[in-house]
């Protein structure tokens, strides 16, 4: 009797992991369908940037950043439209913020799958803390930027590059914000969410622009200066070996390399 109970309760223990395990395999199978689907653009994007305050930011800061998502949705739209005859807005962005957290976002590092694991397990943790915080949603967005503000500390501003799930769905971005750098912040918050959908670096280890895949306009004659700062690139080549870092949302413009990975172009 004791053997048949315990073969029993064996069965069971089996038949349970066997259900959490085809329930997480759905559920992966859904998201990763739910992902992949972004990038068929029969539809804007739906994209929370959240304004994360690590400090106290000035007002005019959160609201020059706020105002200038406007001319990031105007230049990706017109952007959109050089590779479809649509004109369709390829995103329908969300401001959100500004919100205090008590910690700053996780940074990445490590090679390893379990590595990677543990930063994805504290990415969501922080992520999750943030959206309740802000009464963001996130299940209602197609990707979430999270654009974390502190105070300049000097007259020499920095931003940091953020990182983000390659094909995933959430970037962060590190910025010392005042209201002069709402426009730098806002192209480096679209730098990251164009990695949510694909989009490769395309800029070498010491920073420079890999050409000709992070040119805006390749095709330009003569090549140089280029007229744009490509998306996934830092600066506008000028000439050869001489960049300028983009001085508004004006000089940003989606190559042909970086269309084509995200399902703009073939």
């Amino acid at each position: 009797m004791a053997l048949s109970r315990r073969a029993a309760f064996f069965r069971a223990r089996v038949a349970f992991l066997l259900a959490v395990l085809t329930i997480v395999a759905l559920w992966a199978w859904r998201d990763v369908r739910s992902r992949r689907e972004r990038n068929s653009w029969e539809r804007p994007l739906s994209v929370a940037l959240v304004l994360v305050r690590r400090g106290p930011i000035g007002d005019e800061a959160a609201a020059a950043f706020a105002a200038r998502i406007a001319e990031l949705d105007a230049r990706m739209a017109d952007e959109h439209q050089r590779y479809f005859s649509s004109a369709m807005h390829p995103f329908a962005f969300t401001f959100v913020g500004p919100v205090d957290a008590a910690e700053d976002p996780p940074s990445f590092s490590g090679e390893s799958w379990m590595d990677a694991a543990k930063h994805a397990w504290a990415l969501w943790r922080w992520t999750s803390s943030v959206d309740s915080a802000a009464g963001v949603k996130a299940s209602l967005y197609d990707s979430r930027v999270y654009v974390v503000a502190r105070p300049p500390a000097s007259a020499q501003r920095e931003l940091i590059e953020g990182e983000s799930q390659e094909g995933g769905r959430v970037g962060t971005v590190e910025v010392e914000l005042d209201a002069s750098m709402a426009d730098f912040a806002l192209f480096v918050a679209a730098h990251e969410l164009f990695h949510t959908l694909g989009a490769s670096d395309k800029y070498d280890a010491a920073g420079r622009t890999l050409i000709p895949a992070g040119l805006a306009e390749p095709s330009l004659r003569p090549t140089y200066p280029q007229r744009f700062a490509e998306i996934m690139a830092r600066n506008r080549p000028v000439a050869p070996g001489v960049e300028e870092p983009p001085v508004s949302l004006e000089d940003l413009a989606v190559g042909p390399a970086t269309a084509a990975e995200i399902g703009w172009s073939k």
